[in-house]
C-alpha cells in the first residue's frame, strides 16, 4: 500500500507536468498575436510571458481552490479520501496527456475543459453518471459554441469601426491623431476592469470600472494623445498607425499572460491541493487553502512550458489561420478581453482559448473569406470537441488502473 504522502509527491511531479503543458499550449492566448504582427519576436514573447504567467501564478493565484474544478462532481458521493487521490493523479495526468498531443499538433485546446474531462471521467468509472453535475458540464459544452462566435462577432464589429474610423477617411492622418487615443484608451478601460476581476478575484463589476477601469483608460488615453502628437510619422498614416498600436499590443499581450497565470493555473494546482488536503488534514474537502509553495509550482510549470515548448501553438493563432498585423493583433486582444469581461459579469461560461482563436478567424473574415485557413480552422474545431471525451477517457483508464493496484 502506497503512503498518502508519496501519492502527494506524485501529484507534485504530475502538477508541474500539467502546468508545464498550460504554458505550452496556453501561450498562444496571451503573446500569439503579438509573435504573429512583429510586434515582439518569439524570444521576447517567451521571456515576457514566462515572468508575467509565473509573477500571476504566484501573487495573484487563488489562494483557496477547488479540489473538483468548477462543481464538475458532487463531492458528497465521494466518501473514501483516497479515491480523490487517485481520481486527482488521473485527471491530471489525462490532462497532461491530451494536451502534449494537442500542443505536438499545434492545436489550442482548452485547458480548463481538460482537467474538467479528465474529473469527470474518473467520477464515472467511481460512482456512475449520478455523480457528474450534467448542469456544469452542460455549461462547458455551451462555452465550446459561445466562445469562438461571439470571440469572431466581436472582433468584426470592432475591426470595422476601426478601420471605417481611421482609415477609410479623407484624411487618415488627422483621423488616427484623434481616434487612435480612443480606441487603445477604451481597450484599457476593459483591461483595467478585467485586471481587478481576474487578476485581483474582485466581484463588484462597478467597483472594477470605476475604481481601475476608467481611471487606467484616461491615463492610456491622454498618454497616448501626447505621443501620437509629438511623434507621428504624418507622411504615411499606414506605417504611423501600426506604430502606435505595435506598442500597444505588446501591452495588451502582457496583459493577457499575467491573468493567464493568476486563472488558469488552478486547473494544474486544485489536483494537487486536494491530494495535500489528505495528506495533511485526512480529508477531501471541495475548497482547501494552497500554500504558496504550490502555487509557485504551478507557476514555474506554467512559465517553463511557455519557454520550452510554447511555440507551437504560438505559431498556430498567430501565422497559420490568418496574416496579422499590429492593428489586427490589437483589435484581438481587445475583442477578447471585452467578450471574457462581459462573460464573467453575465455568468456565462467562456474559453480564453477559444474566445482567442474566435476573435483571429473574426479578424480574417472582415477581409474575406479567402483570408482564412480553413483547414488550420476545421482541425482546431474538431480536437475543441473531443478535448473533453478524450482527456476524460483515459482519466477513466488510469484511475480504473489505479483502484486496482492502489
Amino acid at each position: 500500500m502506497v503512503s498518502v504522502d508519496v501519492w502527494l509527491l506524485i501529484t507534485v511531479v504530475l502538477g508541474f507536468s500539467m502546468a508545464w503543458a498550460i504554458g505550452a499550449n496556453d501561450a498562444a492566448n496571451s503573446m500569439s498575436t503579438a509573435v504573429g504582427a512583429k510586434a515582439i519576436t518569439p524570444k521576447q514573447a517567451v521571456i515576457i510571458a514566462g515572468l508575467l504567467e509565473f509573477t500571476g501564478a504566484y501573487f495573484f493565484g487563488k489562494s483557496v481552490t477547488e479540489t473538483i474544478r468548477k462543481g464538475i462532481l458532487d463531492p458528497t458521493m465521494i466518501t473514501d479520501p483516497m479515491v480523490l487521490v487517485y481520481g486527482s493523479v488521473a485527471a491530471l495526468l489525462a490532462a497532461t496527456i491530451w494536451l502534449i498531443i494537442a500542443t505536438k499538433f499545434g492545436l489550442p485546446v482548452s485547458t480548463t475543459h481538460s482537467i474538467i474531462g479528465g474529473i469527470a471521467g474518473y467520477g464515472i468509472v467511481y460512482a456512475g453518471t449520478a455523480i457528474v453535475n450534467w448542469g456544469k458540464m452542460g455549461q462547458v459544452v455551451l462555452s465550446w459554441i459561445l466562445s469562438p462566435i461571439i470571440g469572431a462577432i466581436m472582433a468584426y464589429l470592432i475591426f470595422k469601426a476601426f478601420t471605417k474610423s481611421i482609415f477609410e477617411r479623407k484624411d487618415p492622418v488627422r483621423s488616427a491623431r484623434i481616434w487612435s487615443p480612443f480606441w487603445i484608451g477604451l481597450a484599457f478601460v476593459v483591461i483595467g476592469t478585467m485586471f481587478y476581476i481576474k487578476v485581483l478575484h474582485g466581484k463588484d463589476l462597478k467597483t472594477g470600472v470605476l475604481m481601475y477601469g476608467i481611471p487606467l483608460g484616461i491615463i492610456v488615453f491622454v498618454v497616448t494623445y501626447l505621443l501620437i502628437k509629438l511623434r507621428f510619422p504624418s507622411s504615411d498614416p499606414f506605417i504611423g498607425v501600426e506604430a502606435i498600436f505595435k506598442k500597444a499590443q505588446v501591452v495588451t499581450s502582457g496583459y493577457v499572460a499575467l491573468a493567464h497565470g493568476a486563472n488558469d493555473v488552478a486547473n494544474a494546482i486544485g489536483p494537487v491541493a486536494a491530494v495535500y488536503a489528505v495528506a495533511t488534514m485526512g480529508l477531501g474537502g471541495m475548497q482547501v487553502p494552497v500554500p504558496k509553495w504550490i502555487l509557485a509550482m504551478g507557476g514555474l510549470g506554467i512559465a517553463v512550458g511557455v519557454a520550452t515548448y510554447g511555440y507551437k501553438v504560438m505559431e498556430t493563432v498567430g501565422k497559420k489561420i490568418t496574416e496579422l498585423t499590429n492593428t489586427r493583433g490589437f483589435t484581438i486582444d481587445f475583442s477578447a478581453a471585452t467578450v471574457v469581461l462581459a462573460a464573467s459579469w453575465l455568468g456565462l461560461p467562456i474559453s480564453t482559448t477559444h474566445t482567442v482563436v474566435g476573435a483571429v478567424i473574426g479578424i480574417g473574415l472582415a477581409r474575406g473569406v479567402k483570408a482564412i485557413n480553413k483547414d488550420i480552422v476545421r482541425d482546431i474545431i474538431i480536437s475543441w470537441f473531443v478535448t473533453v471525451p478524450v482527456a476524460g477517457l483515459i482519466s477513466a483508464a488510469i484511475f480504473k488502473l489505479l483502484m486496482i493496484v492502489g
